[in-house]
């Protein structure tokens, strides 16, 4: 009865909260069980028709108009049943229980229907809120980037009005094409206060640091410096948090880009009709994870990025989208199945893709970047520094 029923009163609720809500709609329900039961027993002398006309007013404190007219009809289907059963048409005790029946069920359809267009309301404002205050921090990247051309998409989830803790940027620096796409374990505004350190380690850090693992040091350093600061983290956040993040790096003279994963699903990248996944050889842990890193010198690794090549960076939510048969989006064969000119209409496809297969319904934030190799520039395709691999044996 699922469908029946409004969604949890917080977003986010832990769940044993969760099950508590559920047990708490079940309530109305069981309680026209349980007269229709003792109706039918021996124990039917039993007076349970002010039992049976709460059954609605109760359901509308948990549910939504749907939920409370389903208890509503319950109500009356179970006091039709027990007179019928017992003989007892044509008594004033039923016809008063029917009326107050209709009369309570009435109101509550009603009342229920007026919280639940408030309560939607109040949330659709929250979320306009969250929205807002998510967009002074994350930006759009620029069309055009020294040697790519990019395109940024970011959406909300459906559910609840907290804010996400997806983050992006695209960024040209004298270093090349420095894009960065990440995640922050949680939602609220401590994620965005999260979102907020990273990204603004990283749009510092990039013009000065020429190697990319220097740049996501700095991000890890100032994630770990403002958890320092008493009462900037609550205990869970300190004790369970962590960060994964992508930085991506296209060098202005060679036709490479070069990764920095920590603890991120690996990008891909569409070359020649094909999907390549840039796993990393060397695995990273996540930021707020750093003493899981061995003592082993940390390297960004390098893979061929050709004029023609298209590269997409993207958040967990949208591999874990699913459908109403709890399958995951198929991302690849989606990238595969695309056909647009321009990284922003590519990312639009995507986009009706991504709805379609959940229905319109996302669980969690999503954020993308995709960037396409442009021009016919020369350059190395190695770097002797960094991992390189063959386009062709990726």
């Amino acid at each position: 009865m699922r469908s029946l029923f409004r969604s949890s009163p917080r977003s986010g609720a832990d769940g044993r909260n969760g099950v508590l809500w559920a047990l708490a709609r079940l309530i109305p329900f069981a309680l026209a069980l349980l007269v229709l039961g003792i109706e039918l027993s021996p124990a039917h002398f039993l007076y349970t028709g002010p039992v049976l006309t709460a059954t609605p007013a109760l359901a509308a404190v948990t549910m939504g108009p749907k939920g409370t007219l389903s208890a509503a009809c319950l109500a009356l289907a179970v006091s039709v049943t027990t007179a019928t059963h017992n003989h007892a048409w044509g008594s004033q005790q039923v016809y008063t229980n029917l009326l107050a029946i209709l009369v309570v069920s009435l109101a509550s359809v009603m009342t229920s229907g007026a919280i639940a267009t408030r309560r939607k309301f109040e949330l659709d404002q929250v979320r306009r809120i969250a929205v807002a205050a998510q967009d002074v921090i994350l930006r759009p990247v620029p069309a055009q980037l020294g040697p790519v051309r990019a395109a940024s998409l970011c959406l909300a989830a459906e559910t609840g009005a907290q804010v996400g803790g997806d983050l992006y940027e695209a960024v040209q620096t004298r270093y090349g094409v420095r894009m960065i796409v990440g995640d922050v374990r949680g939602k609220g505004l401590r994620a965005m206060h999260a979102v907020a350190v990273v990204l603004g380690a990283f749009r510092e850090a990039v013009h000065y640091e020429d190697d990319p693992v220097e740049v996501m040091n700095h991000c890890a350093a100032a994630l770990q410096r403002e958890a320092a600061v008493p009462g900037a983290f609550d205990q869970e956040a300190l004790m369970e948090g962590f960060t994964t993040a992508l930085m991506a790096q296209v060098p202005p003279d060679e036709l490479v880009v070069q990764l920095v994963n920590r603890g991120h699903p690996p990008p891909l990248v569409l070359h020649q009709g094909q999907i390549h996944e840039l796993v990393p050889a060397c695995p990273l842990p996540p930021f707020g994870l750093q003493d899981l890193i061995t003592d082993s010198p940390v390297r960004s690794e390098s893979y061929p990025f050709l004029p023609g090549d298209r590269l997409l960076l993207y958040t967990d939510g949208v591999i874990e989208a699913r459908n109403r048969d709890d399958s995951f989006f198929a991302l690849p064969d989606a990238m595969k199945g695309m056909h647009a000119d321009t990284p922003q209409d590519f990312l639009e496809g995507l986009h009706q893709q991504l709805l379609h297969h959940t229905e319109g319904r996302l669980e969690d934030d999503v954020a993308m970047i995709l960037i396409d190799r442009v021009g016919e520039q020369t350059g190395r395709v190695a770097n002797g520094d960094t991992k390189t691999q063959d386009q062709s044996q990726m």
